[in-house]
C-alpha cells in the first residue's frame, strides 16, 4: 500500500508542476455541455486559502499526509473551487486538492473527510493544458445561462489522465462538473 501512495505522490507532483489555473492562453476550443445526475460520494482533501499558485504545494502536501495516513485514492485526483479570481482577491481563494474514497476510511487532519452531494452538474470534458480549464468553465457557465440552469456549488475539476507527465499539455484531459438547477422564474 505504502509503495502504491509513493507512487502517486510523485505522480502528482510531476503531473503538476508549474500548476496554475490562471487561463486565458488556448486556442479556441468547442465544448459539449450535457446535464448528468452523480451519486453522492465520500472524498478527502486538503483545504486552501489563496492564489492557485500554490496547488503543486498542496497536491504534494495531501500526497505526503495520504501517505502517512494509508488513505488510498478511489478515482481520479480532484480540485473543487470555491470562488473565483473574477470576484474575489487571489488571497480570499477557497479551494481544495483531494480524492474520492470509501466511505469507512479514517482521516486525520490536516486532511479532511468531506461529501459531494451535488446530484445534478453540468459536465464537459476539457482537453488541453490544465491551466486553461477557466476557459473552457466560462463557455460552461455561458452554456448553463443560455439553457436556463445556474450555478448550484462549487466547481470541480477531475483529472483524468493516468501519467500527465508523459502528455504535451494539449493532450491532457480534465472533466469538469459545475453543480446546477433549472432556474426559476
Amino acid at each position: 500500500m505504502k509503495k502504491n501512495t509513493t507512487a502517486i505522490g510523485l505522480w502528482l507532483i510531476c503531473a503538476f508542476s508549474g500548476f496554475t489555473l490562471s487561463g486565458g492562453s488556448s486556442a479556441a476550443q468547442d465544448i459539449t455541455v450535457s446535464i448528468q445526475t452523480i451519486e453522492p460520494f465520500v472524498y478527502f482533501c486538503i483545504e486552501y486559502k489563496g492564489p492557485f499558485t500554490q496547488i503543486q504545494e498542496a497536491i504534494a502536501r495531501m500526497a505526503e499526509e495520504a501517505q502517512g495516513q494509508n488513505a488510498a485514492p478511489g478515482g481520479p485526483l480532484m480540485g473543487i473551487y470555491y470562488n473565483s479570481p473574477d470576484n474575489v482577491g487571489t488571497q480570499e481563494l477557497q479551494w481544495e486538492v483531494g480524492f474520492p474514497m470509501t466511505p469507512q476510511t479514517l482521516i486525520q487532519p490536516p486532511l479532511t473527510k468531506k461529501e459531494w452531494n451535488y446530484t445534478q452538474v453540468a459536465v464537459c470534458l476539457h482537453q488541453g493544458a490544465y491551466e486553461d480549464t477557466g476557459d473552457t468553465i466560462i463557455k460552461m457557465v455561458d452554456w448553463m445561462r443560455e439553457n436556463g440552469y445556474v450555478r448550484a456549488g462549487p466547481t470541480m475539476e477531475r483529472y483524468l489522465d493516468m501519467n500527465p507527465a508523459e502528455l504535451k499539455p494539449e493532450q491532457r484531459k480534465t472533466e469538469i462538473w459545475i453543480p446546477c438547477q433549472k432556474k426559476t422564474e
